[in-house]
Parts: C-alpha cells; structure tokens; sequence
C-alpha cells in the first residue's frame, strides 16, 4: 500500500518564506495540500511528521509560534502524526513500526526541509525497505547563508543524491492524475 508522507510543513516554514528567505518551492503548500487531498479522496493514508526542538528558545519548540502545522499539513480525523526530536522522520518515532503494521511499503514524500529532515527521512526509508519516492516540487529547500550555499544548489544536489540510490524524484505532476 501507498501513502502520502508530509514532513515539517510547519509555520516556521512559512516564517522563513515571508521574512525572504532564499527558498526553493515556496509554493509547496498548495502542491502538499492538492496531494493530500487526491490521497484522501483514494482512501490512502497520509502521515503527518512534525519536528519539535526541547530548547525553549527555538522556533519549533511546541510553544512557539513556529511549531503548528500549516494549514496545508493539518491531520484530517484519524491520520497518524508522529513528532520527532530528530532529523529523520524514523530515528525518534514509531513510524516504521505504525508503516510496517498498517502493511505500507510505499512512501510518497512531501516536506520541508530539503537538504536536512526530507534527505535523512528518504534515506532513513529506503534503508529499512520501504519503496521511496520524493516530489519535487513538493519539497521545500532553503539557502545556509554560513556556508555560502544557496537553496537552489542545496536542493539540486540533495535531490540528485536521492535519485541516484534512494528514491523515485517526480513533480506532483507524475502523481496526480489529470
């Protein structure tokens, strides 16, 4: 079975994108919610992650303004939400258990962000056999200013990476029908 996997598509994420943030995808939100939407309508699952940071000071920790889900990544009655402390959706989850159990062998990734959470997510997936696919432009990437990179660079390699050994890369195109 199939399933729609939407990683960290929370406020903090529409706060970098407002504040100018050099970004990849800034539009994902609407391809997000039109997939959750098309998975809802089949009847297939979508699992929702969220990270949250124990430091009181950061802006994903669950009292701040950052933490809630935006509102194209609200769990409908009845979808999982998973919350994790660490970078893969899996290391600090019962994801896979919740995956394996529910007989879901195939990952359709959505999410936020591109070169951390999405990337060690994917990975963290194919590694323990789950069949990967990422979309695109689904997928939020934003710039390291410290390290002279920009969002564009980031995602590319990111995503070429992910091609390369991990996962199916498509544009939401491919899996939204017509």
């Amino acid at each position: 079975m199939k399933a729609l996997v939407i990683i960290d598509i929370q406020m903090e994420m529409q706060h970098r994108i407002e504040a100018g943030r050099d970004c990849v995808n800034p539009d994902a939100p609407r391809r997000i919610a039109a997939l959750a939407d098309a998975f809802r309508e089949r009847g297939l699952p979508v699992v929702h992650i969220r990270h949250r940071d124990d430091d009181p000071a950061s802006p994903l920790n669950a009292g701040a303004p950052g933490f809630p889900p935006m509102s194209c990544a609200e769990a409908a009655d009845g979808e999982p939400v998973f919350v994790k402390r660490t970078s893969s959706g899996f290391a600090s989850t019962g994801l896979a258990a919740h995956l394996q159990g529910a007989g879901i062998t195939d990952l359709v990734v959505t999410g936020a962000v591109a070169g951390f959470c999405v990337n060690s997510t994917v990975r963290n997936g194919a590694d323990l056999g789950f069949n990967m696919t990422v979309v695109r432009d689904a997928v939020i990437g934003f710039d390291l200013p410290a390290a002279g990179q920009s969002a564009q660079v980031i995602f590319d390699v990111t995503m070429a990476h992910l091609e390369a050994d991990f996962a199916r890369v498509v544009d939401a195109s491919a899996v939204l029908p017509a």
